[in-house]
């Protein structure tokens, strides 16, 4: 039977539509399906048994996983999309966005139909991957501009949740694994492994050889494999993205050649590759430079993990002319234990450190700085605690920047929210950027 509607959310539900009840990590949607029936729901289908008085009005299906299954219904309603697609998927703790836009670059410069769905593309609050009922509404529309080529950022959340269940990934890439989300994964390894789904059916994967995981990456992975390094024309890599300093440093040496290895593998020739790089600019909020006349060295950078942050600030460092001063936060109800190594990174190659909101959600902006001060151990390390994002941002470039210094301002870059309390406030660090050159704080008036 095919239903006028699929949804996860009951709230959505009109007359005719599947249901799909899923137990998210604070609300079980079983709980919602007296409201769906209500609202003209044709069909149900959850991991639970039904009530005996459902039977009479829907047509009732029990399942292992309902995210697998939203994930089926989804790419069957919108007539399975990814099929007629060949999809680049991209995974790593980071480096993802900008791999996915550098592929995406070289595959149009080579007269390539391509559709890319990234952080910066498709935002949401805090979300990169789409859920599943989106996702295919996108690949389903790129079918019908006769798209062939789609790169997909793929993170480990939307692996473990099953959004990208049933895609058959005709390169996955990984960038690399570091310290991250392990307040959701528990531990590295399940991170690791997480992040290996989506290599296990893909038809070709591409791998950094000098990534932690390669070895364990490379020994469980079926079929065929391709092995990429950063010795592997690195400076030639370097010499053609350019000489200005946000499209320069080993990270962005790797995702390129991450990028390159893809369009070898698709018999892209060199010159199309090189032509696509050294012309391309980097995504929104990738080390992107700030005009200003203060005669400062502004960057907005999205470095909210420890591995690119100690990556940017080593760039910055070697490029500076005077201090280095770097703003950012670690988020609430995230992974704690990366918030004294963020500090130590910090404390250890920039100058002054202005410690910030990222997102604290439901927690005390002090005991987040609490956990971050664990982590500064030199006793001479300049820093400051500043709670209000705007306000912090302000200080760093009217009161402690001079001119010829460098600040980075971390952790937000292309995000259009800061999550306080359930509440997701409108926020943008390029605009409060903008304010603070002005004389001005960008404020949230929060409830």
């Amino acid at each position: 039977m095919k239903y006028s509607h699929t949804t996860d959310d009951s709230r959505l539900v009109k007359k005719g539509s599947m249901f799909v009840a899923i137990k998210g990590e604070h609300v079980d949607a079983y709980d919602f399906i007296p409201d769906a029936i209500a609202k003209g729901a044709a069909a149900v289908v959850s991991e639970k048994d039904p009530k005996k008085e459902w039977l009479e009005k829907v047509e009732y299906t029990k399942v292992k996983d309902a995210r697998e299954a939203l994930a089926h219904y989804a790419s069957e309603f919108y007539g399975n999309p990814s099929k007629k697609l060949k999809v680049i998927g991209v995974t790593g703790t980071d480096g993802k966005t900008t791999t996915c836009h550098m592929i995406y670059e070289i595959l149009k410069t080579a007269g390539k139909k391509v559709g890319l769905i990234s952080s910066i593309t498709s935002p949401g609050l805090h979300v990169t991957s789409p859920e599943p009922l989106e996702l295919h509404k996108l690949f389903a529309k790129m079918v019908k501009q006769r798209k062939k080529y789609v790169v997909l950022e793929t993170t480990s959340h939307a692996i473990s949740q099953k959004r990208v269940h049933g895609i058959d990934f005709d390169f996955a890439v990984l960038t690399n694994i570091t310290h991250e989300h392990l307040d959701y994964h528990k531990n590295f390894e399940a991170y690791r492994d997480t992040k290996l789904k989506i290599f296990e059916n893909a038809q070709t994967s591409i791998l950094n050889k000098d990534e932690q995981s390669y070895t364990y990456f490379d020994e469980k992975i079926k079929g065929e494999k391709i092995g990429y390094s950063l010795k592997v024309n690195s400076l030639k890599l370097e010499k053609l993205m350019g000489e200005d300093i946000q499209n320069v440093g080993d990270y962005n040496i790797q995702n390129a050649l991450a990028a390159a290895t893809v369009a070898r593998k698709l018999r892209i020739n060199e010159e199309i590759i090189s032509k696509a790089l050294s012309e391309m600019s980097l995504p929104k909020g990738r080390l992107e430079k700030v005009a200003n006349k203060k005669g400062l060295n502004i960057y907005v950078d999205f470095a909210h993990t420890p591995n690119a942050l100690k990556e940017v600030l080593t760039l910055l460092d070697k490029y500076k002319k005077r201090n280095l001063i770097v703003v950012f936060g670690c988020a609430g109800e995230r992974d704690v234990k990366k918030r004294p190594v963020m500090a130590s990174i910090a404390t250890d190659i920039a100058d002054i450190s202005v410690f910030t909101a990222e997102d604290p959600r439901s927690e005390d902006i002090n005991a987040i700085f609490e956990d971050m001060l664990a982590g500064v151990t030199k006793k001479t390390a300049g820093f400051e605690k500043i709670p209000e994002r705007g306000e912090a941002i302000y200080y760093a470039l009217n009161k402690l920047a001079k001119k010829g210094d460098t600040v980075v301002i971390a952790g937000k870059a292309h995000e259009k929210s800061m999550a306080y309390n359930g509440v997701e406030y409108p926020w943008n660090d390029f605009k409060a950027v903008d304010f603070a050159l002005k004389g001005k704080v960008l404020e949230i008036k929060r409830k």
